[in-house]
């Protein structure tokens, strides 16, 4: 199938990891592909690099006191500079965006992916937090709104690809694959002695540095289970994490005769942007290809979710319901930015989140607005915990 005109693409985070990923594949098929929306949280230097060379219609930095900076150095262009966390939702609703790359990392992508939902324009989704959050009610309205949610987690990404040209209600169960990061085998001893710089080396990824800590903690494949549960309308028992340390098979599908599909390659977050960007075609490209002679052996063991209590408790706030997610989320969103800067140990981050857990007021039967509310009163009940270590 070929891709006949050109794709507008909104990137939201356009200087994180997914977003300048996804400027390079844009790059390598200016043809096909126009950035026509870049946004950036605070990395001024960066974003302006790239609307100097890609020449949005439209730049936000979150960072409102970065504004004058970007508004200056793109002065001479015809690319319109706009600050502030509002202006994201705002942005997402031009006429001329086919697609939107949520690419931010944390609860901040929720409002532009809704805005960008209501305006009916496609999803490309690389902010699990979104779902994870309120998926019932994201997937509800896309759903209302007849939009597509591509994911861009490789992970779900996987799933995605193995589930083309099948009926989802033929599925029995999906695997999650997970490399155990840099502490697989480690236990709770030397758990409670590890630094930021050790959790920040992670064996196969390149990624974020918040990204990078949840999958130290196994925090990130907890929330791709709870993002899985929404994207493919999954219950808790079909979805299970076994740990692949080659990162070689991205994801499984087991289906109800007992046949499996997988989908494999080398550890290259281009390849989904990629498929996200061009669905339902496949573009040629030069990649580095996989080598099974590079990889005689491929080998799977359970996950710890005793050592690693995380994952454990993002299974919990799925059998729980609720805000449950949500408060996880927050909790976790304030415990990594904590440790980052030293202020608390590894093993504590699991400590506050279940704390969390357990004292932060639970909603049943959640609207928009309680989801917010809770974000707010986790991170403040998080914090304090955090000020009383």
């Amino acid at each position: 199938m070929e891709i006949s005109k050109v794709k507008n693409i909104a990137i939201l985070g356009s200087t994180g990891s997914i977003g300048t990923q996804a400027l390079e594949v844009i790059r390598a098929n200016k043809d096909l592909f126009k950035a026509v929306v870049l946004t950036a949280q605070s990395n001024a230097d960066l974003l302006i690099a790239q609307a100097l060379e890609f020449s949005p219609k439209v730049v936000v930095i979150v960072d409102e006191s970065k504004y004058g900076q970007v508004k200056e150095a793109l002065a001479h262009t015809s690319t319109e500079v706009k600050s502030g966390e509002d202006a994201l939702a705002e942005v997402v609703v031009l006429p001329e965006i086919n697609v939107v790359l949520t690419a931010v990392v944390g609860f901040c992508g929720l409002k532009p992916t809704i805005s960008a939902i209501q305006a009916k324009k496609t999803i490309a989704l690389a902010n699990k937090e979104t779902l994870v959050v309120a998926g019932d009610i994201v997937t509800a309205l896309a759903k209302e709104n007849g939009v597509s949610i591509l994911p861009v987690d490789s992970e779900h990404s996987a799933i995605f690809q193995c589930l083309v040209g099948e009926n989802v209600a033929e599925v029995e169960k999906i695997y999650l694959t997970a490399s155990g990061g840099p502490f697989r085998g480690k236990n709770i001893d030397f758990l409670k002695t590890v630094t930021c710089h050790q959790a920040l080396k992670h064996p196969n990824w390149s990624m974020g540095a918040k990204i990078t800590i949840d999958s130290a903690s196994l925090m990130n494949k907890g929330l791709e289970v709870i993002e899985a549960k929404w994207l493919f309308n999954l219950e808790v028992d079909q979805i299970d994490v076994i740990v692949h340390p080659q990162s070689i098979i991205h994801s499984i599908a087991q289906f109800k005769d007992g046949s499996m599909k997988a989908q494999m390659g080398l550890p290259d977050m281009k390849l989904p942007i990629q498929y996200a960007l061009t669905y339902p075609a496949r573009l040629q490209n030069d990649f580095k290809r996989f080598n099974f002679l590079d990889y005689p052996a491929l080998t799977f063991e359970p996950a710890d979710m005793q050592t690693f209590r995380n994952l454990a408790y993002a299974f919990e706030a799925l059998h729980k319901g609720g805000n449950m997610a949500c408060i996880i989320n927050a909790a976790n969103e304030v415990v990594v930015a904590e440790f980052l800067k030293e202020r608390i140990g590894f093993l504590q981050m699991s400590d506050i989140i279940e704390r969390c857990m357990l004292n932060v007021d639970f909603v049943e039967k959640p609207i928009l607005e309680d989801y917010f509310q809770t974000d707010k009163d986790t991170r403040a009940y998080a914090l304090d915990l955090v000020t009383n270590i």
